[in-house]
């Protein structure tokens, strides 16, 4: 359960999903965000966090968008 208060902002992705980010009111950051679909997932970008022990991801997704600094670790998982 998410609680606080937050804006939000609602983005249609390149396939037509819908995704609802949600904004700290006074310094803008995004918080979360919620995918449309039949399944209620929240997800949190790690990086609003100092949490130096969060695993590191296991797939990665818009490659073709991603700065040419950013290094994937071994080992993630491609998704097309």
């Amino acid at each position: 359960m998410v609680s606080g208060t937050s804006t939000s902002f609602v983005r249609v992705g390149d396939e037509g999903t819908a995704a609802t980010f949600h904004f700290c009111p006074n310094c803008g950051a995004t918080v979360y965000w919620y995918l449309a679909g039949p399944e209620q997932h929240v997800a949190i970008p790690v990086g609003a966090f100092a949490e130096p022990g969060f695993p590191p991801p296991s797939f990665s997704v818009y490659e073709e968008r991603m700065h040419p600094w950013v290094v994937l670790p071994a080992g993630v998982e491609h998704i097309w």
